[in-house]
């Protein structure tokens, strides 16, 4: 694919906002205390304060599986386990690190729409005082989901509120809780602090940072823990002001929620005009900023000698386009023609907009 090509393959693929390479830039200034004691985190825990809440604690990290792994050890016993769905991103996508790393058992629960509730929590939340079976100690919950689904505030609430009932502290996974936010319309501690959420993993790089996440802490119980972990875990970077320039750009003036909503508004239109496609099935609500569709019998392979995708599942067809903060309506126009032409088996040669 040429690196002026247009994918749909994954926000990660987007570069980065303008407004986060300028703060970057900007905090290559002279010298500034290592580890975190820089003017740019002070800055970082002001907004965390502003958007999570009083009590809640920022640690910048590299990526996400280290955001990921450095929560659920905060929050887990080494003969602890995490609940999550078949689809959580840290059962199918982070390459073993919370076994390996982490060494947490993951107990893993079946959806259809990769949501927990407390009844399917209650499938593997058992065995308490069993010393054959691996401690229930946290659940692990994707806002939003692998399937692009959306947690709604009273579902995140009532689940926490079952999970603290039964002694599990709660992680919410947050790579893309900015759309999340943006297709409710609520602030981010709507889907975090007011629910009961105890430790958020907050994406960055999908949102338009260069190489920057968050572990944020909302229960104080936690925030010693996470500190040493992040260290033990291989995730505190000596220039930390350079990750918590990039936050602060996003952060501040709500430049996520402007990035997350055009992501999500790109992907609603990607989803009408694919809906509108004879053959192509969509299979899950485009919530936030993942489409997913079936298409019929070598459609997408056509489609993939122009446009850069993935196959979620191959053997029913099923595919997943993701939009991006700088993914354009022209780029989503040429794409839904090229798809059109692709399954009716004409020539995919892409418009004027590129994709």
């Amino acid at each position: 694919m040429s690196t002026s090509a247009r994918g749909f393959a994954s926000d990660n693929e987007a570069g980065v906002h303008p407004a986060v390479l300028d703060a970057v830039a900007a905090a290559n200034h002279g010298h500034a205390h290592s580890y975190g004691a820089d003017e740019h985190t002070a800055r970082l825990g002001e907004l965390v304060h502003d958007h999570f809440g009083p009590e809640a604690t920022a640690f910048p990290v590299l990526i996400g599986t280290g955001a990921n792994v450095v929560a659920l050890q905060a929050l887990c016993q080494r003969w602890e386990a995490v609940i999550c769905t078949d689809h959580a991103h840290v059962h199918v996508d982070e390459g073993g690190a919370p076994e390996h790393i982490g060494g947490l058992k993951l107990w893993i629960v079946p959806t259809t729409d990769a949501k927990l509730t407390p009844a399917l929590l209650d499938t593997e939340a058992w065995g308490f005082g069993t010393v054959h079976r691996a401690q229930p100690g946290a659940v692990s919950v994707t806002q939003s989901t692998e399937l692009g689904t959306v947690y709604t505030a009273d579902e995140l609430g009532t689940l926490c509120d079952h999970a603290h009932g039964l002694g599990l502290g709660v992680h919410l996974d947050g790579s893309r809780l900015a759309n999340a936010a943006a297709h409710l319309d609520v602030p981010l501690r709507a889907l975090t602090t007011d629910v009961g959420v105890d430790v958020v993993s907050f994406g960055g790089t999908k949102n338009g940072a260069l190489l920057a996440e968050a572990v944020v802490v909302l229960d104080p119980g936690l925030v010693d823990a996470v500190a040493y972990l992040r260290k033990t875990s291989m995730q505190l970077a000596s220039k930390q002001r350079f990750l918590s320039a990039q936050l602060v750009a996003l952060l501040d003036d709500d430049l996520w929620r402007v990035n997350a909503s055009h992501a999500n508004a790109m992907a609603a239109r990607l989803a009408a005009g694919a809906a509108a496609v004879p053959g192509v099935r969509l299979t899950q609500p485009t919530q936030a900023n993942a489409v997913f569709a079936v298409l019929p019998a070598g459609a997408a392979d056509r489609l993939r000698r122009r446009h850069h995708f993935y196959d979620w599942d191959r053997d029913s067809g099923e595919v997943r386009w993701m939009c991006a903060w700088d993914t354009t309506a022209a780029d989503v126009d040429t794409f839904v023609a090229d798809l059109a032409a692709a399954v009716t088996g004409g020539a995919v040669t892409g418009g004027a907009g590129g994709a």
